[in-house]
């Protein structure tokens, strides 16, 4: 199914506005409710024979897409359509975060990102080699997680005094226990496998006051993608992400030792529930010394992730500059003591 958002105004489409988040049209400037849509402005086009196909209902041109497609452009006329069929059932969405930065703003924010790599290449830090810049819906899971941790540790408190000439350390050994509920709400996970996951997870943290029920209208002028990994097989990923933060957390319960051995850490983390939600990005895609780099940014807070490339010369005059100022500073040190430093 093929979906098309027409203007009730002039009959134009309409595409997501992530600044008003209203349905807008570009032809009038009219802008409606998503909410509110009317739904005999909404053309629907669905034939069960095709599976990677559809028509686009405002040129009858052929578009063509990859299966994991839920959202895109008609590469002729310019149209946005949402592909609904593949946003129903199993794959419909429950919640959504949608853009509030305009690709405008994403451009700009980008442009001042790139002057803030002090051993970035000057010619990248202009900012101007943008060679396409891409909006689009990457799918997630988000987990509520419920569960214990069951805590054996033996700790230590050693003290150190001195009789007469002697000076003796004392140790004292005690056994130690926890028991703690953990609770981690919404707790995020990339379900695409064409999303680098270090790239993705970088992009955190969203503002999930945010969060809206999905609709389809949201995705009208982006690209989506439905998810290829399930919750379930995602899962062992999000227990290893939290781990760093249940083992700070028990930290914090067990202070007071000079040291804590572990003998027993036990931790049981269970699913209590699961959103699959659509995250905004923006795509960026950069072109320098003749390679194509690729960043990430956060479509709801501007964030911009990845790898700039690095200068060789800055990193080598910033490395002779540490050289010079600490050899100042030795010689200062020297000086100020009455010695010599040769």
């Amino acid at each position: 199914m093929v979906i098309h958002y027409k203007c009730p105004n002039c009959g134009a489409d309409m595409a997501f506005d992530s600044d008003s988040g209203h349905l807008s049209c570009p032809s009038c400037g009219h802008e409606e409710s998503i909410e509110t849509f009317p739904e005999q402005n909404i053309e629907r086009k669905f034939d069960e024979g095709e599976a990677k196909e559809y028509h686009c209902e405002n040129c009858g041109a052929i578009i063509l897409t990859e299966a994991e497609t839920t959202a895109t452009h008609c590469s002729f006329c310019g149209a946005p359509v949402v592909l609904a069929d593949r946003l129903t059932g199993d794959l419909a969405p429950a919640k959504v975060i949608p853009f509030t930065v305009s690709k405008d703003e994403a451009v700009a924010a980008f442009k001042k990102w790139t002057r803030g790599g002090r051993l970035t290449p000057r010619g990248f830090m202009s900012g101007d080699r943008i060679k396409k810049m891409t909006g689009m819906y990457v799918p997630f899971w988000l987990y509520d997680i419920e569960g214990e941790a069951h805590i054996q540790a033996i700790g230590t408190q050693v003290r150190t005094y001195q009789s007469g000439d002697t000076i003796y350390t004392e140790t004292n050994f005690y056994d130690v226990f926890r028991e703690i509920d953990l609770s981690y709400l919404k707790v995020p996970a990339d379900a695409s496998e064409k999303m680098d996951d270090v790239l993705m997870d970088k992009l955190e943290p969203y503002d999930y006051s945010e969060l809206k029920d999905f609709r389809m209208p949201y995705l009208a002028g982006y690209l989506a993608e439905k998810y290829d990994f399930d919750d379930e097989q995602l899962f062992s990923r999000v227990e290893s992400k939290i781990v760093p933060y249940i083992d700070a957390y028990i930290s914090t319960t067990i202070s007071g030792y000079s040291s804590v051995s572990y003998t027993t850490k036990q931790i049981d983390a269970q699913k209590k529930k699961v959103y699959y939600t659509l995250f905004p990005v923006w795509m960026v895609y950069y072109d320098f010394d003749n390679k194509e780099h690729t960043f990430a940014m956060n479509g709801q807070t501007g964030k911009v992730v990845g790898k700039p490339p690095i200068s060789a010369g800055k990193v080598a005059l910033w490395f002779t500059g540490i050289a010079v100022s600490s050899f100042a500073a030795m010689k200062a040190i020297a000086f100020a003591v009455g010695g010599v430093l040769w």
